[in-house]
């Protein structure tokens, strides 16, 4: 049985230009109101996670930062199992060498960052990858569709998701995950049952136990109809 709902933002409950969907926050809340736990998982920063909890009506209960960072609940503890040191390390790297092609990279909101680096996506991530590999550097790139990540490795939404049920009190296979992009793989995959909307790409896609029809926000609520029995929203 379902007892969780651990759901990615940008591309899952908005549209491609970040608008929230309506029928995704009622649904929310219409799960909540039944006493289904809803996590929400995203790669941006916890004052932004916590804003928009607050605004759709969760406990705080979070994954930020691409995993780098969870919480249980707004008053629980904050952990930070990433590693920023050794992403800004290796975004300066980057950042040299993309500068002497006269490519300027744009840090995202480093300063409210605990654990991993974004940077805005005007690179190819493939290129950016070949240089981390070539200095070696103990960090892997992650492409969301909306920026451009540097995390530790082993660090990941899906690992986020174990050690967070484990503080909630339940099992991976108890909860289910929603997403849409390269950064959601591995949280599908330690779901229980792991869904991706239909604008995700082929990667995603196969690492989930079902794609839905609709996409993006209307996806996400059409995931939710099918899995939590009897649960017809709002």
């Amino acid at each position: 049985m379902l007892k969780a709902l651990v759901t990615d933002v940008d591309g899952t409950i908005t549209d491609r230009r970040r608008r929230i969907n309506t029928a995704a926050v009622e649904t929310i809340r219409s799960l909540v109101d039944v006493g289904i736990e809803v996590v929400l998982a995203s790669g941006n920063t916890v004052c932004f996670m916590d804003g928009l909890c607050k605004m759709v009506g969760t406990d705080g209960t979070i994954i930020g930062e691409n995993g780098g960072v969870y919480r249980r609940t707004f008053s629980g503890t904050l952990r930070i199992p990433g590693d920023k040191n050794a992403c800004l390390a290796a975004f300066e790297i980057l950042k040299d060498y993309f500068t002497e092609k006269g490519v300027e990279l744009e840090l995202y909101s480093a300063q409210y960052r605990f654990a991993d680096v974004a940077f805005a996506r005007n690179i190819a991530p493939d290129e950016a990858r070949t240089v981390i590999r070539d200095h070696d550097l103990p960090v892997r790139v992650l492409d969301t569709g909306f920026a451009i990540h540097l995390q530790a490795p082993g660090i990941n939404k899906g690992t986020a998701l174990r050690d967070l049920a484990g503080e909630m009190g339940l099992s991976p296979s108890e909860m289910m995950a929603i997403g849409d992009s390269e950064n959601d793989i591995e949280m599908l995959e330690a779901a229980g049952i792991g869904v991706a909307v239909a604008n995700a790409p082929a990667a995603t896609r196969a690492a989930a136990d079902r794609v839905t029809k609709e996409s993006y926000g209307d996806g996400f609520v059409e995931a939710v109809k099918e899995y939590f029995d009897g649960f017809e929203g709002r």
